[in-house]
């Protein structure tokens, strides 16, 4: 996609048509009770149209790699990101689903198909998965802004329907790790816009339009997912860097990373435990 094929937004809509929209429509949004909540969440629809207002990098569903030369350098040590990935899959099986990790994400996936490895993310990083990964962990701390790291593995037939993040303070990478053929029957829809994942190239768009993602094929798919902060002038960037730092003490991101930990407990419990078996 060239810039040519892609307009900047001013406010939440774009001269195409593509928009930025606070709710998704046929996805129930996850209830919150309590004032305190429901005032952040007001909070946090003042500050999209701000960010949209004051974005450094134009307001696109789907950027050019250009616009963030740092990506060059992700791509080009790809492999060693590949070689630990190689390593996790080994445990496929017992790897979490997204869902059950985050609450937010049962609203759009209910089934086992949606699988994680989280690096940081949720205001936590896993000192386990930096020695599984210590290579993946140098090279995603070049991603100026880093807030989530970590490895997106859609099983065979998995489809995300259309849905939008919860917040446009942040964009996203996807390095594609594990890219199955045929190549047509996966992608991602972000807005109007239809990408398909390379091994070792960089896909970076913004999760606050909506999107969807399917792996039709009958093979794993792995992208290494991240999302960093959104370039923005003043005094977007200040506010954004509020609400990026208040959103860790928050119900449902404390709910995440206690059961990121969990998961983590029993992990690696049972692994320190295959290595200390005695031999028969």
């Amino acid at each position: 996609m060239t810039d040519a094929g892609m307009r900047q937004i001013d406010g939440t809509a774009a001269a195409d048509g593509a928009r930025q929209e606070f709710g998704t429509e046929g996805i129930a949004a996850l209830e919150r009770p309590g004032m305190v909540v429901r005032g952040l969440m007001a909070v946090v629809q003042w500050a999209e149209r701000l960010n949209l207002r004051f974005s450094k990098v134009e307001n696109l569903p789907v950027y050019e790699n250009a616009a963030f030369p740092w990506s060059a350098e992700i791509e080009r040590e790809w492999p060693l990101i590949r070689a630990e990935l190689d390593r996790v899959l080994v445990r496929q099986d017992e790897l979490p689903s997204f869902s059950d990790i985050s609450s937010d994400v049962k609203t759009i996936t209910k089934d086992n198909h949606w699988k994680t490895f989280m690096i940081c993310g949720y205001g936590l990083k896993s000192d386990h998965a930096i020695r599984q990964c210590p290579e993946t962990w140098r090279i995603v701390q070049k991603i100026p802004g880093l807030k989530t790291a970590m490895f997106s593995i859609f099983e065979p037939g998995k489809h995300l329907p259309p849905h939008r993040g919860p917040y446009n303070g942040v964009l996203r990478l996807h390095l594609g790790l594990i890219v199955p053929e045929p190549r047509e029957k996966l992608g991602i829809r972000v807005a109007d816009v239809v990408c398909n994942w390379e091994e070792g190239k960089v896909l970076l768009f913004d999760d606050a339009y909506e999107h969807e993602a399917w792996n039709h094929t009958d093979k794993t798919r792995v992208v290494l997912f991240v999302d960093f902060v959104k370039p923005l002038r003043f005094p977007a960037n200040l506010i954004n860097w509020l609400l990026l730092n208040i959103a860790v003490f928050t119900p449902f991101i404390r709910e995440g990373v206690d059961k990121q930990k969990a998961w983590e407990k029993r992990f690696y419990a049972q692994a320190e435990a295959i290595r200390n078996a005695p031999a028969d």
